[in-house]
């Protein structure tokens, strides 16, 4: 037979280890410097404005 579990056990310990999850992603958004976070929004917009110069745009019909 399998082991006894108390539920409420298990229940907090999954409740636990789901909680460090979230606070680790915190950590890694919220926990950045000034620098970083300026360096990091430099990059989105360098590729950004790169992904842009490739669009190809369609030439606008004038109505007569």
């Amino acid at each position: 037979m399998g082991d006894v579990v108390n539920l409420r056990q298990f229940k907090k310990a999954k409740a636990r280890s789901e909680k460090e999850k979230s606070a680790e992603q915190n950590r890694l958004s919220h926990g950045r410097t000034k620098a970083e976070k300026s360096l990091t929004s430099a990059i989105n917009e360098k590729a950004e404005t790169a992904l842009n110069q490739g669009k190809l745009e369609k030439p606008r019909k004038e109505p007569d």
